[in-house]
């Protein structure tokens, strides 16, 4: 059965209080968070897709190996949770391994994340499907239905956890700690060190949809924030910055121009930046330090053979 989404308060408000805040922070930049509207969503999803972005079909293959043998160390009927869940592509290859009988899909896009359930309801009539709209960097509680399960897993696929610098990433796996229980564990995966030809080429794509899912931040203020950017007088720009071992992406100005926002003023100076967000990457050997130091105990590290990509799995 499918239980009603749970509704996150003033998501509006928040969205425009963050936007102003940030933009008027020196430098600018705004939270990744708020690219992921219903379009943003749907644009990620076509990042997965392009040729130049290995990391999904990377994690893929790995994935091959690692939900057998998840399914062998746990057996069916367990409760599963995804963080950031999005469109839910990968989770329906875990749910068919693990069978579980609970699945607490958590994402901020509140319409896409309906959706998706609708959808995981149609392919898995039997399994009780309960949507929650929440902030992954802010404190959250897992419905009782969930936490009262014996066998739990956290699900953080797609390396998002690169999302979130070092502090916040180690905030979010405390909560994630928290929220899952003594006995629960995680399985998340993390992007690897690698040349910085193949990490660049990932993040600005020949086929231009990054630079479409980043820009459609300003679209989407445009449209909840009563904004009036001019789309065509911004451009993505994406570098990785070896000392800081992550992508950083922004949002530069090509003019001269001012920009209303939320009935606020606000001047670009040509080459202006705003960064939308960071993609840290790890050794296998830094993120199960930074697992190690957020409450959890390493398990089990499954990769691919060039050493791309990591599927950690970690125990409370």
């Amino acid at each position: 059965m499918l239980k009603k989404k749970q509704l996150a308060d003033s998501a509006s408000d928040d969205f425009a209080e963050d936007v102003l805040r940030s933009l008027k922070a020196d430098p600018p930049s705004i939270s990744s968070k708020w690219l992921y509207d219903t379009q943003g969503s749907a644009l990620f999803e076509d990042i997965t897709q392009v040729e130049d972005y290995y990391l999904t079909r990377t994690e893929a293959a790995i994935f091959d190996e690692a939900f057998p043998a998840l399914a062998a160390m746990f057996g069916p009927g367990m409760a599963v949770t995804e963080f950031g869940s999005g469109a839910s592509i990968k989770t329906r290859r875990l749910l068919s391994a693990l069978a579980p009988d609970i699945y607490v899909p958590i994402d901020v896009a509140e319409e896409f994340l309906q959706d998706a359930a609708e959808d995981l309801h149609t392919l898995f009539p039997e399994l009780e499907i309960i949507p929650l709209v929440a902030d992954l960097t802010a404190p959250y509680e897992l419905p009782a239905a969930f936490t009262r399960k014996k066998r739990r897993l956290g699900f953080f696929p797609g390396s998002t956890i690169g999302n979130f610098p070092e502090d916040v990433a180690a905030r979010f796996l405390r909560g994630a700690r928290e929220a899952l229980g003594d006995g629960a564990h995680l399985l998340i995966s993390a992007d690897l060190v690698k040349k910085t030809e193949y990490l660049e080429r990932a993040y600005d794509d020949s086929e231009g949809v990054t630079q479409k899912f980043t820009l459609n931040l300003l679209e989407r203020m445009n449209k909840e924030l009563a904004a009036d950017f001019d789309i065509a007088k911004f451009r993505h720009v994406s570098m990785f910055n070896t000392q800081k071992s992550r992508i950083e992406i922004y949002i530069e100005s090509l003019a001269d121009q001012a920009v209303e926002v939320a009935g606020e003023t606000f001047a670009f100076v040509k080459g202006d930046r705003v960064r939308t967000e960071y993609s840290y990457k790890y050794t296998p050997g830094s993120f199960a330090q930074l697992l190690e130091k957020s409450g959890w105990h390493l398990k089990q590290t499954w990769m691919d053979p060039k050493g791309w990509f990591g599927v950690f799995l970690a125990s409370a």
